[in-house]
């Protein structure tokens, strides 16, 4: 399908056209609009108490930021749509500044360090996640005391794979999501409530 060639790392590096394309539907991303809920407040509170909080995420969202969690805590396994970054230099940046160029006039802007294809500092159809950020949340997971997945249905690997990494660990494992999951029966606890009261209750519980 056509709308799928826009998020397609082979289709969007080769064809100029589909770069433009590309850049128009990231304008209207409603992603970069959304703000954050109870929830994402309610995690950033936990890790202000001193209650060391780690935040694994597969969202690009970066709400968990917006909420107040220091950006070296969140891991984000499929990256942010707020930068862009260089994919000859590698070199990072906000997307608004380049969506400002969008408004300026460019339809296909390029790296101003060296004039590299730019694309939004997500993981695009064909492109593999990135093993270090991989790494770092199979660690966090081993590490861990308490696990806590949220809204997932815990389908898509590797991501789903760390609930058991954890429960393998010897982590506590809750799982907060509407519907059944693979995990339900490796968790000490499983939650159906809504997850914009479900889980600061549950956080609150932790921490008292």
């Amino acid at each position: 399908p056509e709308a799928e060639k826009l998020v397609t790392y082979d289709y969007y590096m080769n064809d100029p056209e589909i770069r433009r394309r590309s850049w128009l539907l990231r304008k209207d991303n409603q992603a970069l609009a959304a703000q954050p809920n109870a929830a994402h407040f309610a995690v950033a509170e936990l890790e202000k108490s001193g209650v060391p909080v780690r935040v694994i995420t597969q969202n690009v969202d970066g709400l968990h930021q917006l909420a107040g969690m220091p950006a070296r805590k969140v891991v984000e396994l499929h990256g942010t749509a707020r930068q862009v970054v260089c994919t000859r230099c590698h070199a990072r940046g906000p997307m608004e500044d380049a969506l400002a160029r969008i408004d300026a006039g460019e339809a296909d802007p390029a790296c101003r360090d060296c004039g590299g294809i730019l694309k939004s500092a997500t993981v695009m159809f064909g492109e593999r996640l990135d093993p270090v950020v991989l790494g770092e949340a199979a660690a966090i997971t081993k590490a861990c005391q308490v696990f806590i997945a949220v809204g997932s249905s815990l389908q898509v690997q590797p991501a789903a794979g760390l609930a058991g990494v954890a429960a393998d660990h010897g982590a506590r494992l809750i799982i907060v999501n509407a519907e059944p999951t693979p995990y339900d029966d490796r968790a000490d606890e499983v939650i159906r409530e809504p997850i914009g009261t479900a889980l600061p209750e549950l956080l609150r519980r932790l921490r008292d």
